[in-house]
């Protein structure tokens, strides 16, 4: 029944996981089908291969920000 709404009226995607500051990943209200957007910047489903490219990617972002926040400490 949820996909059938999904037909008529289109998904109603929500932000799920903010990976990066503009690559996140979206889930459906309705009929639960998750989305992210690739390096292109285009919406596309969401498997288990950019699952784990978003997972390394969301690491790498957060080490970053840890490394700018050390050395911005370290200025102080």
């Amino acid at each position: 029944m949820k996909n059938i709404y999904c037909s008529l009226f289109g998904h109603d995607y929500k932000v799920s996981k903010n990976v990066t500051y503009h690559v996140k990943e979206y889930k459906c209200k309705n009929c639960k089908t998750e989305m992210t957007i690739d390096g292109d910047g285009k919406f596309i489903p969401l498997t288990p291969k950019f699952k784990e490219i978003n997972r390394v990617l969301n690491r790498v972002h957060n080490k970053r920000l840890e490394k700018g926040q050390k050395l911005f400490m370290l200025d102080l």
